[in-house]
């Protein structure tokens, strides 16, 4: 045992010391029957009085281990009846949930438990669920989260207080773990001590899962290399999460100024985006993948590697991601939405209108300019065929003053820069990964014969700038809610 003051008094201290419960709280002791979860529920009944808060047990029969399950149920039930708590006893089915989510054995319970605590705690109007998670649990995670390549985030482990989120769950559930300072034979030996008799979990020496073989096969390995492992990774743990916090607070204080939220979708602005450091990027995108999806969960490192990637991507690239988000590349920003919302920045133009060159002009949210430009060959070369986002240059001849701006309508048809014949519009739209949802709001500028711009993605071949040319002209659309 660490130090002279009893189990009891060192949890409460710890509890005290980092605010994980205020008086008047009710809080839900998840309760497995485990030596674990046995010694948290026997502390809090002891010190509930000082801590000034009530408990109430919560006990899931997950229906897996036949007739050890029911004797569990039984058994917490009765030791709860013991102590004067009331207590929640409830049998889900996690091999049904397994079936119809198509998920993992450990996934659908860790599920199926999470969702059965959610209902109570709101049921009962609880406002907190406190897990047995030991320092024994805490070296676990980190090792799971390295084994499936996290990031800084996972290095971080288990923590105190934390929030889960997932779809089955209408609101973040707090999950406290009051115990995350003690090891798992501490609390064996507390069971001892008050003579306890907690139930033994045979899943737990199961060793199809990952967890079991790193607690019972990588760990004592790692031993043979690191007799102090375990010391050795809380310190990863510490100094991780010493960083992410720096992180996290950096990342806060610039989100405003790279993400907008609308219309349940973030937008996030490529160029502020450039200028960040990669570590930076990556938290922005955590922090946008947490708004939409919860939490961060079911994304690892590659996931934000693939979407850090994705600032420098050219427009109309989409990227699949899971909780079915996906990241869509526009010209000056990035869109991260569910897939079946397709949220679109281009403003709708309502009716075809005429565009005067030089001039100035606001269309149905469009804001749009041109200008000529009259000087020296070099500066036509060096303005070339440029076609940045929504900003692109045209030989003027080629081009002419007699200019509109329209939706698409059936059997147009476009020749794309560099090609000597034209194409479908639907089928470029689809080769260059334009959302279907965008397709009938992206702006046509036209000539009085044919498509000249594709807005925000190509120009026409035939109006693209020359040696020969001796004037051109830039063209401006600049959305006036998105300002792209």
């Amino acid at each position: 045992m660490n130090g002279e003051k009893p189990l009891e008094q060192r949890i409460c201290d710890s509890i005290i010391a980092q605010h994980l419960f205020k008086r008047g709280d009710t809080v839900v002791v998840a309760v497995s029957g485990g030596a674990d979860s046995i010694c948290l529920l026997s502390i809090l009944a002891k010190i509930r009085e000082a801590l000034g808060v009530s408990i109430h047990v919560a006990h899931l029969d997950h229906g897996l281990r036949g007739r050890d399950s029911q004797a569990d149920a039984v058994f917490v039930a009765d030791f709860a009846a013991q102590l004067g708590i009331p207590t929640t006893v409830e049998h889900r089915d996690v091999l049904n949930y397994k079936k119809r989510h198509r998920c993992s054995l450990e996934e659908a319970a860790r599920n199926v438990r999470y969702t059965f605590l959610a209902d109570t705690m709101h049921r009962i109007k609880g406002s907190c669920v406190a897990v047995g998670h030991t320092r024994n649990d805490h070296i676990e995670t980190i090792l799971l989260h390295i084994i499936r390549g996290s990031g800084i985030t996972g290095l971080r482990g288990l923590q105190s207080r934390s929030l889960l989120v997932f779809d089955e769950i209408k609101h973040p559930l707090t999950i406290i773990r009051p115990l995350l300072s003690i090891s798992r034979e501490e609390t064996v030996a507390y069971c001892h001590q008050h003579k306890l008799r907690p139930q033994h979990d045979t899943s737990n020496d199961d060793q199809s899962f990952l967890r079991n073989r790193i607690r019972l096969e990588l760990l004592p390995q790692l031993r043979n290399y690191n007799a102090g492992i375990e010391d050795a990774l809380t310190r990863l743990s510490s100094l991780a999460a010493d960083d992410l916090a720096y992180i996290e607070e950096q990342a806060l204080n610039i989100w405003g100024s790279v993400v907008q939220a609308k219309d349940r979708a973030l937008y996030f602005d490529k160029k502020v985006l450039k200028d960040l450091p990669i570590v930076m990027q990556r938290q922005i995108f955590r922090m946008g993948l947490a708004k939409l999806a919860g939490s961060t969960r079911d994304f690892d490192a590659g996931h934000l590697e693939s979407m850090v990637n994705f600032v420098t991507k050219p427009a109309g690239k989409t990227l699949s991601l899971p909780h079915g988000l996906t990241l869509s590349s526009l010209y000056g920003i990035l869109i991260l939405s569910p897939s079946h919302v397709s949220p679109c920045p281009l403003p709708l133009l309502k009716e075809k209108t005429a565009i005067h060159v030089p001039g100035e002009i606001e269309v149905d949210g469009w804001h749009i300019t041109t200008k000529i430009v009259r000087q020296t060959q070099s500066t036509i070369r060096i303005l070339h065929n440029t076609a940045s986002g929504f900003k692109a240059t045209f030989d003027l001849n080629a081009l002419g003053r007699d200019l509109i701006v329209r939706n698409r309508q059936p059997g147009d048809r476009f020749q794309p820069l560099g090609m000597n014949r034209t194409k479908k519009l639907q089928d470029f739209m689809v080769d260059v990964r334009i959302p279907r949802a965008w397709r009938s709001r992206v702006p046509l500028l036209c000539t009085k014969e044919h498509i000249a711009w594709i807005v925000g993605w190509q120009i026409d071949d035939r109006v693209k700038i020359t040696k020969n040319s001796s004037a051109a002209v830039q063209i401006t659309f600049r959305s006036i809610d998105c300002d792209n």
